[in-house]
């Protein structure tokens, strides 16, 4: 397989996205990105945040700049920021309520933060957040939707009590068939439907989904769902509903258009393995599970390096939790492959850095690729599926650098 590469007249460098210049951020990977994409990008602050790359103010939607996202572990201060809905509460931890119960729960309740915390054994994870539309900016052709380039995903460990005791605790029925969350935000018009999702019952009662109220060893911040939030390691972001304040066993499917319609893929397009049986329709299937992926964090397009001068690539990787069997790269446009050097195992759910180190010696453009497979042998795929809502876009990425 040979990788062709397009270089667009819209690509642009950190130091024209605003006040913010592209020193006090360090490389960043280029994204093809629409026009009206790029027009609307800026570096913007949020409170207790790093300056993340604005897609949206309302409500707001900032990604993770890609050199933010160069170790395993996100940072809570460079972790993206993701929200449908814009009226969303600031919440003081002593006021907040957590209801549990639903139609198929023998026993509602509700809980304190502080039952939360010490009620039910904690739990601790390293899993990958990840929005499903990430990278639909660089669909092509273009889709509609948030414009997100690389860093609408970030890596932290999460520490909660299992949904499963939760579950227990109110008598969820065996014919339980989902289980729905409701979040603390909400719309800021009447006709804008709120923000509810729901799992499969099987997926509620695994031992790994959350309800998480730490994230790397510190409170949830705000603008990541403070003071709980969902997490269902493995499958994307759209499941881990924020600022949670709402659990309900249910003896039938959610109904609703952030179940059908929204976050929806065409079925039969891409390999699903946890599948989302209640949900499903003769033309399309919830998304679910993340698909194997990788990304090169240190390197940017059109970057300079000497001949015969070491030259180290460095990246991350992911799947949905089968786990990973190796990352190649690519230094020919993909004519060949080298293994990379893998690092620190954080877990089957959590992404993994590695590296991979040469001495270019031939001067001119060399096209640097890497590609990730996991332990199911699926590899990453060489050119887009399309959908209508560019979800899963785990093509492989090249990037041009230039050895002088």
């Amino acid at each position: 397989m040979v990788i062709r590469t397009r270089r667009s007249v819209l690509q642009t460098a950190l130091g024209t996205l605003g006040l913010i210049g592209a020193s006090q951020i360090g490389p960043v990977a280029r994204a093809a990105l629409p026009s009206g994409a790029l027009e609307s990008e800026v570096l913007g602050r949020l409170a207790g945040k790093q300056p993340l790359l604005k897609r949206s103010f309302r409500p707001p939607n900032y990604e993770s700049p890609v050199a933010y996202l160069n170790d395993a572990i996100t940072p809570n201060d460079r972790f993206f920021v993701r929200w449908h809905l814009a009226n969303i509460p600031v919440i003081d931890a002593t006021s907040w309520r957590l209801s549990v119960g639903g139609d198929s729960a023998a026993h509602a309740y509700e809980l304190t933060l502080a039952q939360l915390q010490h009620e039910f054994e904690p739990v601790e994870m390293v899993a990958l957040c990840q929005c499903a539309g990430n990278r639909r900016g660089l669909s092509d052709p273009h889709v509609p939707g948030v414009q997100w380039g690389n860093g609408a995903m970030g890596n932290a460990r999460w520490k909660g009590a299992r949904l499963k005791d939760l579950l227990v605790r109110a008598g969820v029925a065996k014919e339980t068939v989902e289980v729905a969350f409701n979040g603390a935000d909400g719309p800021l018009l009447d006709g804008t439907p709120d923000f509810v999702k729901s799992i499969p019952a099987w997926k509620a009662l695994d031992d790994n989904t959350l309800v998480a109220y730490e994230m790397n060893g510190e409170p949830l911040p705000h603008w990541n769902g403070f003071p709980a939030r969902i997490i269902v390691p493995g499958w994307t972001a759209t499941y881990w509903m924020k600022q949670v304040v709402s659990i309900r066993a249910l003896p039938q499917p959610l109904s609703g258009f952030w179940m059908n319609t929204a976050y929806r893929i065409p079925k039969g397009k891409f390999p699903v393995v946890d599948r989302f049986v209640s949900q499903e329709s003769e033309t399309s299937t919830p998304i679910t599970e993340i698909l194997v992926n990788s990304l090169i964090t240190n390197l940017e397009e059109g970057q300079r390096f000497r001949a015969g001068t070491q030259l180290v690539v460095k990246g991350l990787a992911w799947d949905g939790g089968a786990g990973l069997r190796h990352v190649e790269v690519s230094i020919d446009a993909g004519r060949t492959w080298q293994s990379a050097e893998l690092g620190e195992d954080h877990g089957r759910f959590s992404t993994r850095a590695w590296q991979f180190a040469f001495v270019p010696h031939a001067r001119g453009r060399m096209t640097v690729a890497a590609r990730a497979t996991n332990s199911q042998g699926t590899t990453q795929t060489e050119q887009l599926i399309v959908n209508p809502a560019g979800y899963h876009n785990n093509v492989i990425q090249p990037i041009n650098v230039e050895i002088t």
